[in-house]
């Protein structure tokens, strides 16, 4: 059976699909704070447990959650090699032209690398377990503050929403472009960058007609149904915080409140 594309939302019926899906994007913020705080290896370590155990919770397997990890490789890669080889620092291993590598500069590429990780399984646990319409009125319950100041937050939420369900779409778009582009004798695989810059450039714009096409399609399927700017949308559902979200919001708060006044 072929898996879902990394962030597509899965109906399932785990602790982290019954939470409510504003009290999940406020534990979401709190869990980047966590992530971004953390500044010692223990300090890490215990982001990436929790990040780990709200994964295995949510049940949506390990392909949906770590899948952009790995479409993320080279990004990884080009990172810590930034960072390792032009940190600045006054203990680097050896001086060679612009290169000063250093442990401190490693320690800073890593760290780097574990907090994008970490921000990207919590993005696909959260779309994968949230359906389009609950992120939509999570987000716009967020920001509803902005409409005393006349923000059309409505308008606001939906444009995030769209766009993060897009991502999915474009990663299996531009997956299946790649795989066209090899079976037609594009060279990814060699070692000279000059062919990879001429394999990956005529993928860039079938990536860019698929994602105006399918914005324009999903455009008109929206005019179909009745959307209009103009007209005020339907109330959105009201906020459920119960148990369950209160002990999450504990937890979550817990450990950041750990993470900045002790890692």
């Amino acid at each position: 059976m072929k898996h879902l594309p990394s962030g597509m939302y899965q109906q399932g019926d785990s602790v982290i699909h019954r939470l409510d899906a504003t009290i999940k994007m406020i534990l979401l913020m709190i869990l980047f704070a966590a992530a971004i705080a953390a500044d010692s290896i223990i300090g890490y370590v215990l982001i990436i447990a929790f990040t780990a155990i709200i994964a295995i919770l949510s049940r949506i397997g390990i392909h949906a959650a770590l899948g952009s990890i790995r479409r993320m490789i080279w990004f990884f890669i080009v990172i810590f090699l930034m960072n390792l080889c032009f940190y600045q620092t006054d203990h680097a291993w050896f001086s060679f032209w612009i290169f000063n590598p250093s442990y401190d500069g490693m320690m800073q590429g890593v760290t780097v690398i574990v907090r994008v990780a970490v921000f990207l399984v919590l993005c696909n646990v959260l779309n994968s377990s949230t359906p389009p319409v609950e992120i939509t009125n999570a987000i716009e319950n967020i920001i509803s503050p902005l409409r005393f100041i006349k923000v059309p937050t409505h308008q606001i939420a939906l444009i995030f929403s769209v766009a993060i369900q897009f991502v999915p779409t474009l990663f299996e778009e531009a997956d299946m472009i790649y795989k066209a582009q090899l079976a037609r004798g594009a060279r990814f695989d060699s070692h000279s960058l000059i062919d990879k810059a001429k394999a990956v450039l005529p993928m860039i714009v079938p990536i860019f007609i698929s994602a105006f096409r399918r914005a324009d399609e999903l455009s008109l399927a929206m005019e179909a149904r009745g959307y209009r700017v103009d007209v005020s949308s339907v109330r959105k559902r009201s906020v459920h915080f119960g148990m369950m979200e209160l002990l999450s919001f504990i937890i979550c708060t817990a450990l950041c409140v750990i993470q900045i006044a002790v890692f």
